[in-house]
């Protein structure tokens, strides 16, 4: 399913609004990589890709931008595991 991902570059965040519920993930920027620190989908939406299509949004902006792409929160680093492809680029 495609969702509506919005970058909030202030907030250092993306976020998509389904069923009147935020999901996100936020990121911060550290010697030239981008790090998801947190990606959270609330319980009612788990399960439907939500945090998948978010972390995807921002590792394509950190590609985009020349950042490496970092994980701290435990969903983004199985996510980086999963797609090597960008985990090495």
């Amino acid at each position: 399913m495609d969702y509506e991902i919005v970058h909030q570059p202030d907030q250092c965040l993306f976020k998509t609004v389904v069923e009147g519920r935020t999901a996100f993930a936020q990121y911060r920027i550290i010697n030239g990589a981008l790090d998801i620190i947190h990606t959270i989908v609330p319980k009612p939406l788990e399960g439907q890709g939500i945090a998948a299509a978010l972390v995807k949004a921002t590792y394509d902006y950190a590609l985009q931008q020349g950042y490496k792409p970092k994980a701290t929160c435990s969903y983004a680093v199985l996510w980086l595991q999963r797609h090597p492809e960008v985990a090495n680029a």
